[in-house]
């Protein structure tokens, strides 16, 4: 269905009714399944009072260690392996957190591209421009004069898993803990543009820039297509009912379900409604992240630049590509299919259940926008695979499914692999190929090798290798 802009009537009217209903529901059902049990889904401000009146706000001296050193990311995340801690780049580090349904601030990776900036929310605005037109939104505004609602969001770094791509590629080594499960909550994008009047048809692009850039350096900035923004994008203030940290975005981000990272903007700064992606030499500083990375690139080749895009799901762009029926390198949007055991660990040794000898395989599944249809779990090394069961909540495509195997395992050693197919068909393959192949799409059974070693779900990398005790 077409959209139109928020003058438009009637539909326009119906489709806006029709939004809020459903998000009414889902945040019905996340309430019903406990998923919100505990969390305070309207409680930012309140939040925010009490962290003041203890004297316990982010960023505030209290003698402990100081910002940008592992120290400091050591007491507030133990439960991460540290990259680098200015910025502060660091992954969970153990399988461990790969057998619950929410993943814990603590072990919630955290990907930046400059030092989290210590902000004062009370002082935040974002800057919303609309034509000849210019709005400024508060942080007050968000919470007060718009919807509350809430979602489950795998949020994944584009560039998880990238330490399995050999040869080696630049950047953080991820391995398979840049990903996490989170209920964020925030004011539907939505209804902020039509309430400011907002040309909001398919077609357009919503321009989302971060305020965490030191003066002169590049600006980290996203052009998302309006396509997406008005069905389920929110500006996110909580994350598990609290207000988000320095390091994952306060006092607020752009969150876009079911996609990649990248495209959920942190210390979200400015929002501008265009015709085309940002392009030419008037968005030269912010145009790094949205034109040149975040792009499957093969060996040999460059990023070209493009105005607009038709596809944004990131398989059936590298699968067009490959056909010769796509006229530019992806660019990263939506999440590939995946999933990773969590339990059993790597390298770990475990004993089978007493009362029926079976040693029961833990993991998640997630699709982006897509619904995982089924997991399978091989302990043989490939060779043989038995349907693993779903298990917790379902709340949609957003958030990642548990999963689980009961293996009657036998003593020695096995390595374990698990595969995901989504609703369009997809199946994670095993290996990831060499570059000299010039794969383009996930084809041949290999994930196809790319320079900044993005968007890998193979599942020969992600495998554990398990001893089981007589």
């Amino acid at each position: 269905m077409q959209r139109q802009s928020t003058s438009g009537g009637d539909e326009q009217s119906g489709e806006t009714e029709r939004r809020r209903r459903r998000l009414l529901d889902r945040r019905k059902f996340m309430m019903a399944s406990g998923a919100l049990a505990g969390l305070s889904v309207t409680g930012s401000a309140v939040a925010r009072q009490e962290q003041e009146e203890s004297g316990s706000d982010e960023g505030e001296g209290d003698g402990g260690p100081e910002q940008g050193t592992s120290e400091y990311l050591e007491e507030h995340y133990p439960g991460l392996r540290i990259y680098s801690p200015d910025p502060e780049n660091a992954e969970a580090a153990a399988r461990e957190t790969y057998t619950s349904y929410l993943t814990p601030k603590e072990e919630h990776y955290i990907r930046n591209h400059y030092l989290s900036p210590q902000i004062d929310a009370e002082e935040w605005e974002i800057e919303l421009r609309l034509g000849e037109e210019t709005v400024s939104l508060s942080m007050e505004a968000l919470e007060r004069e718009y919807s509350t609602e809430s979602v489950a969001h795998t949020m994944q770094c584009s560039g998880n898993g990238r330490s399995y791509f050999d040869p080696e590629v630049a950047g953080n080594p991820w391995t398979f803990g840049a990903v996490g499960n989170t209920i964020w909550t925030g004011a539907p994008v939505s209804e902020i543009l039509e309430a400011h009047g907002a040309d909001t048809s398919d077609g357009k692009w919503l321009m989302a820039a971060g305020g965490d850039h030191p003066e002169g350096e590049r600006i980290f900035a996203r052009s998302i297509p309006m396509q997406k923004v008005m069905d389920d994008c929110l500006l996110a203030y909580e994350m598990d009912g609290e207000p988000l940290t320095a390091e994952h975005g306060h006092p607020v981000r752009l969150l876009v379900p079911g996609w990649m990272g990248n495209n959920n903007v942190k210390w979200l700064r400015e929002l501008e409604v265009m015709d085309m992606m940002m392009i030419g030499e008037e968005w030269e500083q912010y145009l790094h992240w949205q034109q040149n990375s975040y792009r499957i690139i093969p060996e040999g080749e460059e990023a070209e630049h493009n105005e607009t895009i038709d596809e944004f799901d990131t398989w059936a762009q590298m699968e067009a590509a490959a056909n010769g029926e796509l006229d530019h390198l992806p660019y990263i949007y939506d999440q590939v299919v995946k999933s990773i055991i969590g339990y059993p660990g790597e390298e770990s040794t475990v004993s089978p259940r007493a009362q029926d000898g079976s040693v029961e395989v833990l993991g998640v599944a997630w699709a982006g926008d897509d619904h995982v249809e089924s997991v399978e779990v091989s302990t043989d090394g490939g060779e043989s695979w038995e349907e693993a069961e779903f298990f917790g909540p379902d709340l949609g495509p957003g958030g990642w499914r548990q999963f689980r195997y009961l293996w009657e395992a036998e003593s020695g050693e096995h390595v374990l692999y698990s595969r995901a197919t989504d609703e369009n068909g997809y199946t994670q393959f095993g290996p990831i190929s060499d570059p000299e192949a010039g794969l383009e799409a996930i084809s041949d059974e290999q994930f196809p090798w790319n320079q900044d070693g993005y968007a890998c779900n193979a599942y020969e990398p992600h495998g554990v290798t398990v001893t089981v005790e007589e």
